[in-house]
């Protein structure tokens, strides 16, 4: 099953929070929607799921046809960033999506149980919910999710909040759970990294519109103006060229081929595994990343001239 959405413009009072003219999102293929805080990420994710508080116009559509609140329960689940749970034990909570969908308790649990061993907690399935850990929590959420076997799946960043191990493996399990499945999955995240693990598609929302939408690898290679450029990691913005620290070094200290800025160092910070090279230009500061801390010492000192190379560079429009 798809879903989409056509003409959608989403209101509170006067003011216009969403204005997206189309969207599709095919059975069994993932997007992920990324922008900044206030963007409309999860505007736009309430909105598909016919759960908005807001004024919504325009059409939310399954298998491109008008979708209803019914057709949309049956056929959706939901992962928010807070997990909600019912008190009880684990094993009951990711039944009670099926129970909520009229299946009788034994076969509920029956058919819940091998999620709760594809998210790592078979091992809690007799514990209260009230004793788990925020990971623990998230992962029964996920596997409550899964148990329904939804046809589309709502993801609004799942994993704020988690540390970066539990983030890293729960992101492993869903993206394993989803291989393979029919399902069109609506990821929201601010985070590249997430985006990649588990979508192939982006759409890049700036200011609650679209402002690029396509493969993920084709937009991260082409992101079309500054800050959509941004927004993807390309942080070093001269004239109409963008390009990533990683990509950016200082002449004599690195890559010699490419686009030349002259400057003068602002500042050189170690940052454990790699080193930060802040360098102000007429165009503003420029950021290289090192990746070594002993490069540092091997660099000018804060205050001299200097020369930018930016390699790899992407042509842009203006916002």
């Amino acid at each position: 099953m798809s879903i989409g959405c056509r003409d959608l413009r989403v209101h509170a009072g006067r003011r216009l929070l969403l204005e997206v003219d189309g969207l599709h999102v095919a059975s069994g293929s993932a997007l992920a929607v990324l922008g900044a805080n206030g963007a409309g990420k999860s505007t736009l994710l309430r909105a598909l799921g016919l759960l908005s508080p807001h004024c919504v116009t325009g059409e939310i559509l399954l298998d491109g046809a008008p979708a209803t609140r019914s057709g949309m329960r049956e056929a959706a689940a939901a992962v928010l960033q807070r997990p909600i749970l019912r008190r009880g034990s684990v094993l009951a909570n990711v039944a009670s999506g099926l129970r909520f969908r009229g299946v009788r308790r034994r076969e509920a649990r029956a058919r819940a149980a091998p999620w709760l061993d594809a998210l790592g907690v078979a091992h809690l399935a007799a514990h209260d919910v009230r004793e788990l850990s925020g990971g623990e929590a998230q992962r029964v959420s996920v596997a409550r999710a899964l148990a329904v076997e939804p046809r589309v799946l709502l993801l609004d960043e799942p994993f704020t909040g988690l540390d970066a191990t539990t983030r890293a493996d729960l992101v492993a399990d869903l993206r394993v759970a989803l291989d393979g499945r029919a399902t069109a999955t609506v990821l929201v995240t601010h985070d590249l990294h997430e985006a990649a693990a588990l979508a192939r598609d982006v759409a890049v929302l700036v200011g609650g519109r679209i402002r690029r939408r396509g493969e993920l690898a084709q937009v991260l290679d082409d992101p079309g103006d500054p800050e959509t450029a941004r927004l993807l990691g390309w942080t070093n913005v001269v004239g109409g060229l963008v390009a990533r620290p990683e990509h950016t070094r200082l002449a004599g200290h690195g890559h010699s081929d490419g686009v030349r800025v002259p400057g003068r160092l602002r500042r050189v910070v170690p940052l454990g595994p790699v080193t930060r090279v802040d360098v102000d230009t007429e165009d503003g500061t420029v950021t290289c990343l090192y990746p070594d801390e002993a490069a540092a010492g091997t660099l000018p000192t804060p205050g001299s001239a200097v020369t930018v190379v930016l390699t790899r560079t992407r042509a842009t429009a203006a916002s």
